[in-house]
């Protein structure tokens, strides 16, 4: 199985291991999965709950249970006829705390550590403070403050025999130099070790192998009572709570190769690239050849063993070069394809990258990848669910309670500009920088200042309308120069007249292949840093600035604020998705097709609810609107400074988000009369709603988290899921849960069945078998209940013969057997799904806008795919379809080709379908379930 069938995306932690995995393999052997999808299994960060903090890349995560429990897991999933494909990280590594030795040994050695150049490192910062030096944001409070507290401390490790400074998880090495220093003041023996060996320069062959022999020594000091006594005589010396102390600390800390400093800083001090914002995960260049070599090492053998069968690759967008990474990645393992077992040869390692496309834009092709891993087919079956009805009244509503009337781009570039102010004046100064080098390379842009690059820069960076371009030696195709001449035009509006000529000046100096010839020696490397620097900053600029921001600050319908979604597309036509698949079917017909993953901001259930309310958009916001009055003395007036602004927590924009996720998540079992139950459902809304309020960075943020609006935001979720106090809407929220709910599972059921018979490799996201109300994470990471998922599995029967015909029908897990009956199919005609036909399909009649049909054929089979959307008003609340009762007058008839013929039968429901005809009734197809998967009897 060298192109996976179908994965299962598994979440790992201490709690969840490499062995726990093991007891799951025959479940989703039963159910049709093919291969296990790893979350990353890497040493991670001791108590990481997501491992994408990598701290060393040459072991399996002990946490995990090592590379032991991982061969017990292989052995179990071949045993199964399964394999296993793994989440990499190339792009970053954890940081901080005590546990990355590449980075501990950068801190300890600087400019020459062997690591020093291995991280994007700026070591000739413009800050005299930092020049040679790190800057390491990790203090929970102010220097000064951190110093006098004395959480900072000096102390002595006795198992590696080296000095560091302690504070709290984190650990600062002491520098070579420094350790000789501390030693004179550790009495006679510490002095002895001292003058034995003496200071060394980094620069000196051997000074490595000497600091090493003068840790042995101490360590051997260490377990004698005068070396003991030496040792805390030295720390003495330091100890911010005895006389001079103090003083005695912060000059030696200011002797080391970093500098410490408050959390808060980073954002503008910070001279080393991160993964997006986040301070504990700084960037890998893994772009050299030793890098790649040493954080690749582990991977290649697993995959040389036959231990794994290929790679996801997360944040490809946050490489130097994704071409020449992708491409190289897959000579290499191409090349250990033949060290495999015989039984795990093959010659495609599969390969899919994490990558957000943005509307109209497509994968590169020269990559060498089988494709991403599927935002955008959610985007595209989540666009297809909406109906453009109800766009005008849910933009009415939106506008007249909010006030705001910016369309969503609006929202992304007024994002742009703030995260640019606030969030990376950092790596934005390090931009800057270096193509102001750059222009002082060139006699024609030699006087161009940095402040005028500075201004024209931002709007360069504001108006960028995807997440990156991707620039070769050889310069930039034609894809990027289009994008490129769309940013210019638009950056060109918001600059002032003296700044406008300055654009298209700027742009040349990213070009590698457009070199005066007179130009300094050192304007080929020049460019190359301005471009790299360019080219890592656009992608967390977008995904911050939308998926970070704009999603929490504009809510018209969430349901459409999801990964790789674009709110302002707010839905699509049937034509639109056939075009989407048929476009998939040729260019990536292996890529990854997903619906929920470890990141999405609400399950797939959740999303698939709240598509409805596009059908019910002018009920909704009457609804709305009478809550919103109904409960303004739920609100609470926070008093602000004489100037400004009167602030009411929620916000109306904020509330009007918070009622949508109510009505999306609500769990089916929970009843208005169940007040232990309202109360936990309301504590997991809180999580998300303070979340919310901070990546919206409005009223309050990560980084300057306001308490008091926080607080009252959350006693109004509170009241309102008090029964008592909230005056009927528990009850009348239970009513549209109710109301939705059947189209809700109809849209669930729909994207699930697309999901599986798209051209594509399903994923699925653990635990989603059964009903996904989950939200943002780390919500959507809760355990999964296996035993209940395997004791439905063994039940026999159709998908419709679980459904009760009465209320209660939708506590039932209908989607579980309907992925298993399609994982069987695409098991029993694996061709016809890898690389069969896809062919969409006509309907004619009165709901030929509600149903969507294709063929998948390949040689002689055929497989038949129906199904319906925005069926709010088609539904019976058993899922039958009203039109077999003419309440819809007419019939809807599905045009089939006059090759699809002979003995087939409906997965889902078991009967016989009638094909010999060249149109067929759709009440025959969809009128007891709203999905059909027809297929050969035999099947």
């Amino acid at each position: 199985m060298p192109i996976p069938r179908a994965t299962a995306r598994l979440q790992l932690h201490k709690d969840f291991t490499l062995d726990d995995a093991v007891s799951v393999v025959d479940y989703y052997a039963r159910l049709g999965i093919s291969h296990l999808y790893l979350s990353p299994i890497l040493t991670a960060r001791p108590g990481s709950t997501h491992g994408y903090d990598i701290v060393d890349p040459t072991r399996i995560n002990p946490e995990l249970g090592g590379e032991a429990a991982l061969r017990r897991l292989v052995e179990k999933v071949r045993a199964a006829g399964m394999g296993i494909v793994i989440d990499i990280v190339p792009n970053h590594m954890g940081v901080g705390g005590a546990d990355n030795p590449w980075w501990l040994n950068v801190l300890e050695w600087g400019q020459h550590s062997r690591y020093a150049r291995w991280f994007d490192i700026d070591w000739h910062s413009p800050d005299p403070t930092l020049n040679g030096k790190i800057l390491l944001p990790f203090l929970g409070d102010q220097y000064a403050q951190a110093l006098r507290s004395g959480d900072l401390r000096l102390q002595f490790d006795q198992e590696t025999g080296l000095f560091h400074f302690a504070y709290y998880a984190h650990r600062f090495p002491l520098s070579p130099a420094s350790t000789i220093r501390v030693l004179r003041h550790g009495g006679a023996a510490l002095k002895c070790v001292a003058s034995d060996f003496p200071e060394v320069h980094p620069e000196e062959v051997d000074a490595f192998d000497l600091h090493s022999t003068r840790a042995g020594m101490l360590r051997e000091l260490a377990a004698t009572e005068e070396g003991r006594e030496g040792i805390a005589q030295a720390l003495a010396s330091v100890d911010p709570d005895l006389a001079g102390g103090l003083k005695r600390l912060h000059r030696l800390l200011e002797r080391q190769n970093y500098k410490l400093t408050w959390w808060r800083n980073a954002a503008e001090e910070i001279n080393w690239r991160r993964f997006f914002e986040v301070s504990d995960l700084a960037g890998v260049r893994v772009e050299l050849d030793d890098v790649f070599d040493a954080t690749h090492a582990l991977i290649f053998r697993l995959y040389a063993e036959g231990l794994i069968d290929g790679v996801r690759v997360d944040h490809v967008d946050g490489l130097a070069n994704p071409t020449a990474y992708c491409n190289e990645l897959r000579q290499r393992l191409l090349a250990l394809a033949e060290q495999r077992p015989p039984a795990q040869r093959d010659t495609h390692p599969y390969i899919v990258v994490e990558k957000i496309l943005t509307r109209g834009e497509r994968l590169h092709e020269d990559w060498a990848i089988d494709g991403t891993t599927g935002y955008e087919f959610m985007d595209q079956v989540g666009a297809l669910l909406h109906s453009e009805s109800g766009l005008n009244a849910l933009n009415k509503l939106w506008i007249e309670l909010t006030g705001d009337n910016d369309a969503f781009a609006t929202h992304v570039l007024n994002a742009r500009r703030q995260l640019l102010r606030e969030n990376f004046v950092g790596e934005f100064a390090a931009l800057t920088r270096a193509v102001h080098a750059v222009a002082r390379t060139e006699l024609d842009t030699r006087d161009i200042s940095q402040a005028a690059i500075h201004r024209v820069l931002t709007e360069v960076l504001v108006a960028f309308p995807v997440y990156r371009t991707y620039g070769t030696q050889d310069g930039r195709n034609e894809v990027d120069r289009l994008v490129i001449e769309r940013t210019l035009a638009e950056a060109r509006r918001n600059l002032s007249p003296p700044d406008q000529p300055l654009l298209d000046t700027l742009i040349t100096l990213f070009d590698t292949d457009s070199i005066d010839p007179d130009a300094s020696p050192d304007a080929l490397p020049l460019r190359q840093l301005a471009v790299r620097r360019f080219e890592q900053l656009t992608p967390p600029l977008a995904a911050k600035a939308v998926e970070d921001t704009g999603f929490y600050r504009y809510g018209r319908l969430l349901s459409r604020n999801e990964v790789g979604a674009d709110p302002e597309y707010f839905s699509s036509s049937i034509a639109d998705f056939h075009a989407f698949n048929a476009e998939r079917a040729v260019h990536f017909p292996h890529a990854m097709l997903t619906t929920a993953t470890h990141d999405h901001k609400r399950g797939e259930d959740v999303r698939a609810r709240l598509a409805v309310l596009s059908e019910a958009a002018d009920e909704w916001a009457e609804t709305v609107r009478r809550w919103k009055r109904l409960h303004t003395d739920f609100r609470i007036r926070l008093v602000t400074e004489a100037d400004a602004p009167e602030v009411v927590a929620p916000s109306l924009d904020d509330e009007i988000m918070l009622y949508q996720m109510i009505l999306g998540a609500w769990p089916f079992e929970l009843r208005a009369d169940d007040q232990q139950g309202l109360q936990a459902y309301a504590e997991r809304l809180a999580a998300w709603q303070e979340k919310a309020l901070r990546e919206a960075k409005r009223y309050s943020s990560w980084a300057m988290p306001n308490g008091e609006y926080e607080s009252a935001c959350r006693e109004f979720l509170m009241a309102l899921m008090d029964r008592e106090k909230s005056a009927g809407f528990v009850d009348e929220m239970v009513a549209w849960v109710e109301r939705v709910s059947t189209a809700g599972i109809a849209n669930s059921l729909t994207q699930t069945l697309l999901r599986l018979t798209s051209p594509g490799m399903p994923d699925l996201y653990q635990g989603t078998e059964f009903w996904d109300f989950s939200l943002v994470d780390p919500d959507n990471r809760r355990p999964v209940h296996y035993g209940a998922r395997a004791l439905l599995l063994a039940q026999d029967g159709p998908a419709v013969e679980r459904i009760p015909h009465r209320r209660g029908w939708h506590q039932c897990q209908l989607k579980q057997p309907l992925i298993y009956a399609a994982l069987h199919l695409r098991k029993r005609y694996p061709a016809l799904f890898e690389t069969g036909a896809y062919i969409p399909l006509t309907v004619e009649g009165p709901l030929a806008d509600h149903v969507i049909a294709f063929l998948r054929q390949h040689d002689q089979h055929q497989v038949l795919v129906v199904a319906l959307r925005m069926s709010l008003h088609l539904l019976n609340e058993d899922l039958s379809l009203r039109h077999t009762a003419g309440d819809v007058p007419g019939h809807t008839m599905l045009l089939l080709p006059q090759a699809f013929h002979g003995d087939h039968v409906n997965l889902l429901t078991g009967k016989q379908v009638e094909v010999n005809l060249e149109q067929i009734d759709i009440a025959n197809l969809l009128g007891d379930y709203p999905v059909a998967l027809i297929a050969p009897r035999d099947a």
